[in-house]
């Protein structure tokens, strides 16, 4: 059993629904899902270029695609609002969905909306994704910018509410800011090694050593370009050495899974920062794949109890301390 900590199922759902498909999960992600015995996952609501341009209203569509998607298939997701939601899941074999939002940009300054969309279902948010906004700085944005002051408004917001605070997508200065301003522990839903693969995107020692110390989780993320800069060592084998890394660094219960698979998208949403031809890591370039991490996990020793952990177990605990 696996659970993915990041997917940007939401914004697949809204472009399919915009061409006129129902059923989006059940036709186009749903068999994936099940040869990879992905039991569910944080499903975002990502304000994907080119509509970044005007996130309010992107959010908006997306939030009604969701919610339509999500009330025409109750016979497969179960939505997540705390542990017992997941237990639930499990029993009825339905996908336990987590509704996460992949940065604040869709609500300006209007930090209240967090209550609004934490009524609608959301557990989950990350400051913001690449851009810098009104509330906090991504990986493109000024290195010597962080979280604002309202920001950190919607940091305390989030944490009263019990929405898990992410920090992937952050640049070094906003992920510190997070790390002092607040008190309870935080996860990098999709992030891997600076150590190993030295990008913006993934985490250094010192990142690891703060997210286990609070008590989070770093999510191993499949994408190839965060992987190796060597293209030719961007594959499963490499992948996994990040795992390796993580867990020497923080220990197993600070591990998780957040693939962010993506080759369900389109061009115009993945150009914007897919640098390459390829956009999967060799051997594994979907959620189908799975069954080779876990073979390659099983060859470099790792237990079923530390599969179990990083499969679905951390982020459980998670959900026990933070929903």
């Amino acid at each position: 059993m696996i659970f993915d900590c990041h997917g940007d199922i939401w914004t697949d759902v809204t472009v399919q629904r915009d061409n006129g498909m129902k059923d989006v999960i059940k036709n186009r992600h749903l068999n994936r899902f099940n040869s990879g015995d992905i039991i569910g996952g944080i499903f975002v609501l990502w304000i994907d270029p080119p509509h970044d341009k005007n996130p309010k209203k992107r959010l908006v569509e997306m939030i009604s695609a969701t919610s339509t998607e999500i009330m025409e298939n109750q016979d497969i997701l179960k939505i997540v609002l705390g542990k017992e939601d997941f237990d639930k899941a499990l029993e009825e074999e339905k996908l336990a969905v987590i509704i996460g939002l992949e940065g604040l940009s869709g609500i300006g300054d209007n930090i209240n909306l967090l209550n609004a969309l934490y009524m609608f279902g959301v557990r989950h948010a990350s400051l913001t994704w690449n851009e810098e906004n009104l509330l906090a700085t991504g990986v493109r944005g000024n290195p010597e910018r962080g979280v604002t002051a309202l920001g950190e408004k919607a940091i305390h917001l989030m944490e009263k509410l019990g929405i898990i605070i992410d920090v992937s997508h952050a640049n070094d200065k906003t992920f510190w800011d997070v790390y002092e301003k607040t008190t309870k522990p935080f996860i990098a839903s999709h992030s891997n090694c600076r150590a190993l693969c030295n990008v913006k995107r993934n985490l250094s020692d010192e990142q690891l050593k703060a997210i286990s110390k609070r008590g989070g989780l770093v999510g191993l993320n499949s994408f190839n370009e965060f992987v190796h800069l060597d293209k030719n060592k961007q594959d499963l084998k490499h992948l996994v050495d990040h795992l390796d890394h993580m867990v020497d660094i923080m220990g197993i219960d600070h591990v998780c899974f957040g693939f962010d698979f993506f080759d369900f998208l389109e061009n115009n949403t993945t150009d914007d920062f897919v640098e390459g031809d390829t956009i999967g890591t060799k051997d594994f370039e979907n959620a189908s794949k799975t069954h080779n991490l876990i073979a390659e996990m099983k060859k470099r020793g790792y237990s079923e109890e530390d599969i179990e952990k990083v499969s679905y177990k951390n982020f459980y605990r998670i959900i026990e301390e933070l929903i």
